[in-house]
């Protein structure tokens, strides 16, 4: 188990260094504001919070792509990079919530969607992860 967390920890540093290496790449290019993506801010999955619970999910993403992503019940820690309109995002291990299990069954769902995102794009405060299935997050405005 260590030896497969220290493998992550290095892709994790290869990804943030490529990730560092596009951002001042595109630094010059023009890109609006509105089409960047909204690294140190909380995205806030767009969907109903889930019967008899009013947690709704959310990426914490920090400034330099690290995450907390707070599923229906368990979370867990990764890292986004973003180039262009590429995303890739990498976990580490779950926590281990006693939960029900549609909220286990949500969590395990929502997480492959992100692990197979391949691109994003944000319309104004709405950030869309496509790959296998779509999933839409919303910025929040206060």
């Amino acid at each position: 188990m260590f030896v497969r967390l220290d493998r992550m920890t290095r892709r994790c540093v290869r990804w943030t260094l490529a990730l560092g290496i596009a951002a001042a790449s595109l630094a010059g290019t023009g890109v609006r504001a509105e089409e960047q993506f909204p690294f140190d801010r909380e995205l806030l999955l767009d969907a109903q919070p889930m019967k008899g619970s009013k947690r709704i999910p959310t990426l914490a993403v920090g400034r330099q792509g690290e995450t907390t992503i707070d599923l229906w019940c368990n979370s867990v820690e990764g890292q986004i990079v973003v180039v262009d309109g590429i995303i890739s995002i990498m976990t580490g291990a779950k926590t281990n919530r006693p939960c029900d299990a549609a909220r286990l069954r949500g969590d395990d769902e929502i997480l492959k969607a992100l692990l197979d995102a391949k691109t994003w794009r944000r319309e104004g405060n709405v950030v869309t992860f496509s790959g296998a299935r779509t999933l839409r997050f919303r910025i929040p405005t206060n």
